[in-house]
C-alpha cells in the first residue's frame, strides 16, 4: 500500500490530512515543531493520520510539501535522500504574513523546490485551491471539482492523479512543469483560486 507523507501543517497541510481522513487514507504528517504540537490536530482527525517527525513523513513513497515559502530550505534541511520518491509540491512562492511574492530571479517556484529535493520525482498539485476549498466535499454543483497537476515524470504523474481521483476530484494533468507549474503558480499563473468544477 503507499504511504502518504505532509511536511507542512499549516492551512493546506491540514486542509490534504482532513481530505485524507475522509476518505480513510493513511498518513503521517509533521511540522517544525515536532509531534507533539500536533496531538489536537491528529486528534481531532482520528486515527489514519498520525503526527511525526520530518524525516519521517519524508520516508513515506509520497509526500505532500506545503510550508511557508522562506521557511521551504530549512524545512528541507538534511533529510535522508529522496530516492526516486514523489515529492507533491504544494507551496505557493508567498511571503507570510503579508503575502508578499517572493523573488524567484525569473525561475518557476517548482524548479526552486525541486533543488531542496534532490532525487525526488516532483508533481505540482494541491496548491491552487485556498484550503476551505480543498477540505471541503469535492462533489459540487453536480459534478467534481478541478485540481491541476503537473510534472515531468508520467509515472509520478499517473499515481498522483490516481491520488487526486481516489480523493474524489476531477484531476486536469497540465502536461511539464514547465508549462503547467507556470500556469498554476500563485501569484502569477491564471489558474489559482478558481473554483472549477467538471460536471459528470
Amino acid at each position: 500500500m503507499t504511504t502518504i507523507g505532509i511536511i507542512g501543517a499549516g492551512h493546506i497541510g491540514q486542509a490534504f490530512a482532513r481530505t485524507l481522513a475522509r476518505n480513510g487514507l493513511k498518513a503521517t504528517i509533521a511540522n517544525s515543531r515536532g509531534p507533539a504540537s500536533l496531538a489536537g490536530l491528529v486528534a481531532e482527525l482520528g486515527p489514519n493520520i498520525k503526527a511525526g517527525t520530518r524525516e519521517e513523513a519524508a520516508q513515506a513513497d509520497i509526500v505532500l510539501i506545503a510550508v511557508n515559502w522562506s521557511k521551504l530550505p530549512g524545512a528541507l534541511a538534511g533529510l535522508p535522500d529522496w530516492n526516486n520518491r514523489i515529492v507533491i509540491d504544494a507551496n505557493n512562492p508567498i511571503e507570510a504574513p503579508l503575502f508578499k511574492p517572493a523573488e524567484l530571479n525569473g525561475r518557476l517556484s517548482s524548479e526552486i523546490v525541486a533543488d531542496l529535493v534532490p532525487g525526488a520525482r516532483l508533481v505540482k498539485a494541491f496548491n491552487h485551491l485556498i484550503a476551505k476549498q480543498l477540505e471541503a466535499d469535492p462533489k459540487a454543483e453536480g459534478g467534481r471539482r478541478v485540481l491541476f497537476y503537473s510534472g515531468d515524470d508520467a509515472k509520478a504523474k499517473a499515481e498522483v492523479a490516481a491520488l487526486i481521483d481516489s480523493l474524489g476530484f476531477f484531476g486536469i494533468d497540465l502536461g511539464p512543469l514547465a508549462l503547467g507549474a507556470h500556469l498554476a503558480q500563485f501569484p502569477g499563473g491564471p489558474l489559482p483560486i478558481h473554483n472549477l468544477v467538471k460536471f459528470d
